[in-house]
């Protein structure tokens, strides 16, 4: 129970939003805390949208922070052109930054900790790089290859359907909570309920099928290992002991690959460590970036 406050928290969070045209077309984002403070751009994981880093930002003070929806995901609509894959997230994220908040340090949570380090690698300058239960590396080649192949399965399935019915059920709720379920790591049965509840309000927040579909393949077939010996800037790795996409031993690998990493792990949850120890991941950024 002692974690239910996060969420209510966040649920109450005096956020700002704006919109800011970049020439891949209109970008809605979310500012928290003090405008004249050292700034923080926050990407989110794949499905999810702003509201899923609001937990850790509830726990968050002294800094201003960014919390963009990613293309085709909450209330952004998809890039104007080009495809939203792995290239297409990192070159937006670079525009996105430059615009708003240049020289901000970035955080990527999930499939955002893949985007973002692709970022970096690629030459977007920021003052410090926060990689939250990053994804090592593909998915298609990890320990959990027969889970993640089921998974394409299943969307190539959805992909194969007329448009209408595929969007249905990728946007269903049962597709939602099997995923969920999946995820959830806290005994606690209160916040695996309002967990739950989040990926059924957020989880179908995808512009169409289209979008969806090249974000989850570049989801499963790219990892921050790729990225990871190009970035020389300070990084804050945080990986959890129960985390069903990256074990903690493909965490250590991954953190002696980067020039400049800190590998902080936090026991009792998963993947899902954004929703389920909020507190704890904030107060490991608030000492990385003091």
């Amino acid at each position: 129970m002692a974690s239910l406050p996060s969420a209510s928290r966040s649920e109450r969070l005096p956020g700002r939003r704006h919109e800011v045209d970049l020439p891949t077309g209109m970008v809605p984002y979310r500012t928290y805390g003090d405008v004249t403070a050292p700034a923080v751009v926050l990407l989110h994981g794949l499905r999810g949208d702003h509201h899923g880093l609001e937990p850790i930002v509830s726990h968050l003070s002294g800094l201003h922070l960014v919390v963009p929806d990613l293309p085709g995901f909450g209330e952004a609509p998809p890039l104007s052109s080009g495809r939203h894959d792995l290239r297409g997230y990192a070159e937006w994220t670079s525009a996105f930054i430059c615009a708003v908040a240049p020289g901000a340090a970035l955080l990527g949570h999930s499939f955002g900790s893949i985007v973002a380090a692709a970022a970096v690698a690629d030459g977007l300058a920021v003052r410090a790089l926060v990689l939250v239960t990053p994804v090592a590396g593909s998915a298609l080649a990890g320990p959990r290859q027969v889970m993640t192949r089921a998974t394409v399965l299943v969307h190539r399935l959805c992909a194969a359907l007329p448009e209408r019915a595929g969007t249905a059920l990728l946007r269903s709720r049962l597709f939602t909570r099997v995923a969920s379920v999946a995820m959830v790591k806290t005994p606690d049965r209160a916040l695996r309920r309002w967990i739950h509840a989040e990926h059924d309000r957020y989880f179908g927040g995808f512009a169409d099928r289209r979008v969806l579909m090249e974000a989850f393949g570049a989801s499963v077939s790219h990892g921050v290992d790729e990225s990871a010996a190009r970035i020389t800037v300070p990084v804050l790795l945080i990986g959890t002991v129960l985390d069903d996409i990256t074990t903690p031993a493909e965490q250590e690998r991954l953190a002696a690959v980067f020039p400049d990493a800190r590998l902080e792990m936090i026991d009792g949850t998963g993947h899902l460590v954004h929703y389920e120890e909020p507190a704890a991941v904030a107060a490991l950024i608030t000492e990385f970036l003091a």
